[in-house]
C-alpha cells in the first residue's frame, strides 16, 4: 500500500446511516491506505493507522507510546487530554511502570477466575430479568438491564458500595464524553478520585475480599495509585460493557436471523462474541500512541515525536483478514479481532467482558424470545462523542 494523497482527514469524522459501521470516513481512508495523515481538532497533524497488520503492529511496538504525556501524543478534546495526564492510570504509562501496577490486578481476572465467578453472573442476569419483567412488558433495557448488571458484578469485584452507582455512572458518562470540558473533566475526575481514596482508607481499617482491600493492603502502593487503580477499573468495569450489551442487543434484534441461530444453538455464543466484538468494535475513537523514535509501519514512516491514532474499527474490518468485514455473522472466526486492542496494553478486563456477554445474551434470547425494539430503528440515539461508543436508551417490549 502507499500513502494517501487525499488531503488530511479531520478527525473525529462524522457518522454515517448505519449505527455499526465506523464513520465512511475511516473506511474510505482504509480503502485508500493502511496508513494516512489526519488533522486533530486543535489543528495539529497525525497519524491515522486503519489496516489490521498495521494497527498491530504500532500497539505491538514499545517505540511508541501509550503514555499521554509523550509529546506528540493525539488528543480530541481537552477533556480527554485531562482525564489521560491528570493523574494517569497504568493503561497510560509505559513499562516497567505499567507492569508494575498492572501485575497487581492481573490475577483478578484471569481465565480461571473469570470462569469461577460465571455461576454469579449468571445468577445477577437471571435477577435483572426478572426485575425488569415484574408487571411490564416494555423497558428500556439501558437503564434497567445493560448498565445494572456490569455495574453490579465490577462492584463485587471491587468491593464498591452499589447504591453508589449514582454517582459514579454519571461521573463517568462525563469523563468519558468527547465534548467534555477541561473543568468539567477535572472537576469529575477529582470527585471520584476523592470518593475512591475514602473508599480505599475504610477498606484498609475494615478489610473485605475484594480488590479495593486487597489493593489498600499493599505497602508498595500510594494512596493516589490504589485510587487511580480503582478509577480504572470502576469506570471500563461498567460503561464498555454496558454499551457492548445495548449494541450487541440492538445488532441481534436488527438481525433477526442471526438471534435465532444463537437462540437455537446457544453452544455458539462464544464465538457470537468475538463476531459482535468485531463487527461493533465500541472503541470507535481509536486508541492514540506517539511516536518515541522514527518508526517504519507498513509503507510509512513516522517521525518520533508524532501522534498516532489506530482505528480499531476499521483494523476489524480489513477484508484481508475478514471477508466481508461489513457484514454480520455469527458463524464467522473472529477470534482474531483487535476490539480489545493489541500488546501489552491489551484489555486486562476482557475475560470479564466475554463472559458477561456470553450469559446476558443467551439469556436474554431465551427468556424472551418475543423480544423486539419498542421504536423504530431510526429514532434510536448513540453516544457518538463518547470514548465508549453505545445507545442513549434501548426501548423494548417482549409481549
Amino acid at each position: 500500500m502507499t500513502v494517501t494523497t487525499c488531503p488530511a482527514l479531520n478527525l473525529p469524522a462524522p457518522y454515517g446511516s448505519c449505527p455499526f459501521d465506523p464513520p465512511p470516513a475511516y473506511t474510505a481512508a482504509a480503502r485508500e491506505a493502511a496508513v494516512s495523515r489526519a488533522t486533530l481538532p486543535d489543528g495539529t497533524a497525525c497519524w491515522l493507522v486503519t489496516g489490521y497488520d498495521e494497527v498491530r503492529a504500532v500497539l505491538a511496538d514499545a517505540r511508541f507510546s501509550a503514555d499521554a504525556r509523550t509529546p506528540g501524543f493525539p488528543f480530541l478534546s481537552a477533556g480527554q487530554r485531562e482525564l489521560a495526564t491528570a493523574k494517569p492510570s497504568f493503561i497510560r504509562m509505559d513499562d516497567p511502570e505499567h507492569a508494575r501496577l498492572r501485575r497487581m490486578v492481573t490475577k483478578d481476572f484471569l481465565v480461571k477466575r473469570i470462569e469461577e465467578l460465571r455461576p454469579g453472573i449468571q445468577d445477577i442476569v437471571d435477577r435483572a430479568v426478572d426485575r425488569m419483567t415484574e408487571g411490564r412488558t416494555s423497558a428500556d433495557l439501558v437503564a434497567d438491564f445493560a448498565l445494572p448488571i456490569p455495574s453490579l458484578v465490577i462492584c463485587l469485584m471491587l468491593g464498591v458500595p452499589y447504591e453508589d452507582h449514582d454517582l459514579f455512572q454519571s461521573l463517568s458518562r462525563t469523563l468519558l464524553d468527547n465534548r467534555t470540558s477541561r473543568p468539567e473533566a477535572e472537576r469529575a475526575h477529582a470527585e471520584l478520585m476523592v470518593y475512591l481514596a475514602e473508599l480505599a482508607a475504610r477498606k484498609r481499617r475494615e478489610p473485605a475480599d475484594d480488590i479495593l482491600s486487597r489493593l489498600a493492603a499493599r505497602d508498595d502502593l500510594t494512596d493516589q495509585e490504589t485510587a487511580s487503580l480503582g478509577f480504572l477499573l470502576l469506570v471500563t468495569g461498567h460503561e464498555s460493557t454496558a454499551n457492548m450489551t445495548a449494541v450487541s442487543v440492538l445488532a441481534l434484534l436488527r438481525g433477526p436471523d442471526q438471534a435465532e441461530l444463537l437462540r437455537e444453538q446457544p453452544e455458539l455464543a462464544r464465538g457470537a462474541v468475538e463476531e459482535l466484538l468485531r463487527h461493533l468494535t465500541i472503541i470507535h475513537l481509536g486508541l492514540g500512541r506517539a511516536a518515541t523514535e522514527t518508526v517504519r509501519v507498513g509503507e510509512v514512516t513516522i517521525p518520533a515525536g508524532e501522534g498516532v491514532i489506530c482505528m480499531l474499527s476499521t483494523a476489524n474490518r480489513d477484508e484481508q483478514l475478514f471477508p466481508s468485514g461489513a457484514d454480520f455473522d455469527l458463524t464467522r472466526d473472529a477470534r482474531r479481532h483487535v476490539a480489545f486492542g493489541y500488546g501489552i496494553h491489551q484489555c486486562l478486563g476482557q475475560t470479564l467482558a466475554r463472559v458477561e456477554l456470553q450469559i446476558v445474551l443467551t439469556t436474554l434470547l431465551r427468556r424472551l424470545p418475543a423480544l423486539r425494539l419498542a421504536v423504530p430503528a431510526d429514532q434510536l440515539t448513540y453516544n457518538q462523542h463518547a470514548i465508549v461508543y453505545g445507545l442513549r436508551e434501548l426501548p423494548v417490549s417482549w409481549a
